[in-house]
């Protein structure tokens, strides 16, 4: 070792995600930089060293959220949270004492089973309104519902045809009903809602970031850019301190798109601070499968789903074609059979070689592509803790909407995986919690339509927010294992994540966060 450690951790059980026998690691200029026992720590260390005990934890890869939105997410996880509101008597009851900024009512996490199987429509909630303009993002992300007074501050007054699969969901007479689903139609509001302060923005990001390691999360995938200051914004918070969290941002491309915006996501990559970078390129293959969006093989039960989100597949098919010959890699939204199908047919038409491309989600996926994922060398990108938006029996209204047979392949993140795909695990903040525990525990453990035998091992999910998850990213070589030479980002859980039950791991302390050769956590 040419230099003394910054960082030693002993009195460890050492995973790479396998054990390994080692008990300590070295940790120098944010690499590790050796493995040993606790008796060759001793001699390691130098006058500047730290020395952490860890107490015989289980010291893991540092954790990786597949799938996130910790920029975005913000403004989506702004004013009353609706997630735990069950019928529209309590939506009622909730909006009727609900706080208001700059007189708005703004909600978020609202489930469409809450509605009881009736249309989203602003008439359910009106008259407690007390003519109030509310906007209530439902917990999908891709819907929302607007009172009329909202809706007449933002001029909307009757359907309109976009460049993307979006909708002003309108009634017999053309009068919207508020329910706007898609990026398009609820964007039309933007302009006239309650903005966050920079200030405000800035502090809760940071209280997020480190909300996040304190669950063991070293990094996330961010699958938005979440704003053009957004790059600006995370420059400015490195030049007070380091972020708590690695973040791998990749900007939307929207249908429409052309070769010299193209053009712009390429020159885009690399851009980069100490513990964040722009990587990749996000696309949208469909939508939801509760909004009616997610593109589907055969039509939905009520007669949706057969649509794509980009008009012109093909159209996407080219701007990803045209991003795989500079050299960047795509993560596609594909909830639906169909979207799924389509993005292998578009990464299969790119031959062989090249950047990595992965597809996001995956809800409902028949057999006979499951081998085609391995097969092509696309990463399969899904997120266990959607299964808790879902019922067992099939009442609820992402089954409802597909019927039992699609239903019954609900994330078969065991399928892939069996089928020898990588498959990174995520939890979609903020559409479901981001901590890495529960999406660790809810893999092993799926919830609602997910059956049971779509459960992995406690071995699986781990290398589903580590080495698979550095695979996701390109970033197998320099990441999610603890070797020499490869980033110190650790994860030290007071139980084996590995062989302790599923419930005691989603309720395990987490004993020290470690990102960049920089402790986040420690308890």
């Amino acid at each position: 070792m040419s230099s003394a450690p910054d960082l030693v951790l002993v009195n460890a059980r050492v995973r790479d995600p396998e054990l390994i026998g080692a008990t300590a690691v070295a940790v120098h200029g944010g690499l590790i930089t050796a493995l040993g026992t606790d008796a060759e720590a001793r001699t390691w260390a130098g006058p500047g060293t730290e020395t952490v005990d860890l107490g015989g934890a289980t010291l893991t890869p540092g954790l990786t959220d597949a799938h996130s939105h910790p920029v975005r997410g913000l403004e989506m996880f702004t004013g009353t949270d609706l997630s735990g509101v069950t019928d529209l008597e309590e939506l009622r009851s909730v909006l009727r004492n609900a706080e208001r900024r700059e007189g708005w009512i703004i909600g978020f996490g609202l489930d469409h089973n809450a509605f009881g199987g009736r249309p989203v429509h602003r008439d359910l909630i009106e008259d407690v309104l007390d003519g109030a303009p509310a906007y209530l993002r439902l917990y999908d992300g891709h819907s929302v519902l607007a009172s009329a007074t909202a809706l007449k501050a933002a001029g909307i007054e009757g359907p309109r045809a976009f460049a993307q699969h979006s909708e002003i969901v309108c009634d017999a007479d053309g009068r919207p009903t508020g329910y706007l689903v898609e990026h398009a139609a609820m964007d039309l509001m933007t302009p006239v809602l309650p903005t966050q302060p920079y200030a405000e923005r800035r502090d809760r990001l940071v209280d997020l970031l480190t909300g996040m390691a304190a669950t063991g999360l070293t990094a996330a995938h961010v699958m938005d850019l979440g704003g053009h200051d957004v790059p600006g914004l995370l420059a400015a918070l490195e030049e007070d301190g380091e972020l708590p969290l690695r973040l791998r941002l990749a900007p939307w491309c929207m249908p429409g798109a052309t070769e010299e915006e193209l053009d712009g996501f390429v020159r885009l990559q690399g851009r980069a601070g100490r513990m964040w970078a722009i990587g990749g390129v996000k696309f949208f293959m469909d939508g939801t499968v509760e909004g009616g969006t997610a593109w589907l093989e055969h039509a939905d039960c009520h007669g949706g789903g057969t649509d794509a989100f980009w008009p012109d597949p093909a159209a996407y098919s080219a701007a990803v074609r045209h991003l795989h010959r500079a050299g960047v890699g795509t993560a596609t939204h594909a909830i639906g059979d169909a979207a799924v199908r389509h993005v292998l047919d578009t990464v299969e038409g790119l031959g062989t070689g090249g950047p990595r491309h992965r597809i996001e989600h995956i809800e409902t996926v028949p057999d006979d592509q499951l081998g085609r994922f391995a097969a092509l060398g696309v990463v399969a990108s899904m997120q266990p803790p959607h299964t808790a938006y879902t019922r067992a029996d099939h009442t609820d209204e992402w089954s409802r909407r597909l019927g039992e047979e699609r239903a019954a392949r609900a994330w078969r993140c065991r399928d892939l995986r069996d089928a020898g795909a990588h498959l990174a695990l995520g939890s979609d903040w903020p559409i479901a919690h981001h901590d890495a525990r529960q999406v660790l525990a809810t893999a092993r453990a799926p919830r609602g339509a997910a059956s049971a035998r779509h459960g992995l091992t406690g071995l699986m999910a781990l290398e589903g927010m580590t080495t698979h998850a550095a695979v996701a990213a390109g970033e197998e070589r320099i990441a999610g294992r603890i070797a020499p030479g490869l980033r110190a980002d650790l994860t030290a859980f007071a139980v084996d994540p590995v062989e302790a039950p599923a419930d005691e791991t989603e309720n395990a302390p987490i004993r020290l966060t470690v990102a960049g050769g920089r402790i986040t956590h420690r308890n």
